[in-house]
């Protein structure tokens, strides 16, 4: 439904060119919800805006379905009133002069095509009515709430029934339980509506709750695309394995290969999942999630991946006790059940099991 290719974005500044958009490729597939992410500065807005039309590449060539909406080769750039899209920006972007009704009437106005006045308000209450704002059209727009205006630009964007939608950071104006309720609901409506969405975040959370598709960016190109749960559990680079979520890093050697491997690190020698084409000697940094990690009270016969360390702090999160482990000159964070006997000062044994200690290359 969205092809990129060879996307090429250059901004002019007083400090001379930024390569804001490196050479993207991608393909987002009928119906897929796909996430671009990333920290600031990483391009995923200016890509989404090069779809929207919004911005004008360098180099590169954007489809939407079958048309040719921009390439640099062969001259063609179509205007993003012409592309079949809605779009949400960060801010909303709605109208604080108009009602309720009239933002979201105004894209049907403002179309070549002409629609009749019961056409229209048949199309702006059934837009209210999937985003549950029907009741609310003679209201001022100033006067919703945070999550009624990102819920009224999202029926704006819906209302033309556009082939694809692009979400530019919609929920990031929003305090945190609305912004997890919003979550849901968002994804929910989409799929239910079969819309090819577009997704940019910075937020790890709303990446892994509402894609099909994560592509993670950073300066410029796309480091990793893949579904959230690998993305998560099967990192291919330190920087998303040190973006997505938190992290243990253990610096090494490749002391064995095979799978698993083994990895000799200041801790002792771990074994791990090593990396295609590892070799012995290799230095390779290891990957562990701090759920992951488990406490072990009395040795086994088959101890390995143990390492003994000192508590230097218990966090309550809730759902979780977060701890900080001192092992050696190592700190290691470890989540652990919220009832679980541990305290700070504690000595402490630490298994990684093997299959969850992944070898990065460094």
């Amino acid at each position: 439904m969205i092809r990129i290719q060879n996307l090429h974005m250059r901004y002019r500044t007083d400090r001379g060119e930024v390569r804001a958009v490196r050479g993207i490729s991608l393909e987002i597939k009928q119906g897929q919800f796909y996430t671009l992410l990333g920290p600031s500065g990483c391009g995923k807005t200016t890509t989404l805006r090069s779809v929207a039309g919004l911005e004008t590449p360098q180099e590169g060539e954007i489809s939407i379905g079958d048309d040719l909406v921009f390439s640099s080769y062969r001259g063609i750039s179509i205007p993003p009133y012409k592309r079949d899209i809605g779009m949400v920006f960060q801010s909303y972007a709605i109208w604080p002069h108009m009602h309720v009704f009239d933002n979201v009437a105004f894209p049907l106005r403002e179309m070549k095509r002409r629609f009749s006045r019961q056409e229209i308000r048949e199309k702006v209450y059934q837009a209210l009515s999937l985003v549950q704002l029907r009741g609310l059209e003679d209201r001022p727009a100033p006067f919703l709430s945070g999550g009624q205006q990102q819920r009224l630009a999202l029926a704006r964007a819906l209302v033309k029934e556009p082939r694809v939608l692009l979400l530019d950071e919609p929920l990031s104006n929003l305090d945190a339980k609305l912004r997890e309720e919003t979550r849901f609901e968002l994804r929910e409506l989409v799929k239910r509506l079969g819309i090819t969405t577009l997704y940019v975040t910075h937020d790890q959370l709303e990446a892994l709750t509402m894609s099909d598709i994560v592509a993670v960016m950073d300066q410029g190109r796309i480091v990793q695309e893949a579904p959230p749960m690998e993305i998560y559990q099967s990192p291919r680079e330190r920087f998303v394995a040190n973006f997505i979520g938190l992290t243990n890093f253990l610096e090494g050697r490749v002391k064995k290969t095979g799978q698993p491997g083994e990895v000799e690190t200041s801790s002792g020698a771990l074994k791990c999942i090593l990396p295609e084409g590892a070799a012995v000697g290799e230095t390779v940094v290891i990957v562990i999630r701090p759920e992951d990690i488990e406490l072990v009270s009395e040795p086994s016969r088959q101890d390995e991946n143990i390492l003994e360390g000192k508590v230097d702090a218990v966090i309550f999160m809730g759902d979780t006790l977060e701890c900080q482990v001192a092992v050696g000159t190592k700190m290691m964070r470890i989540k652990l059940h919220p009832s679980s006997p541990v305290a700070r000062g504690e000595t402490v044994r630490l298994e990684l099991p093997a299959e969850r200690c992944r070898a990065l290359k460094s």
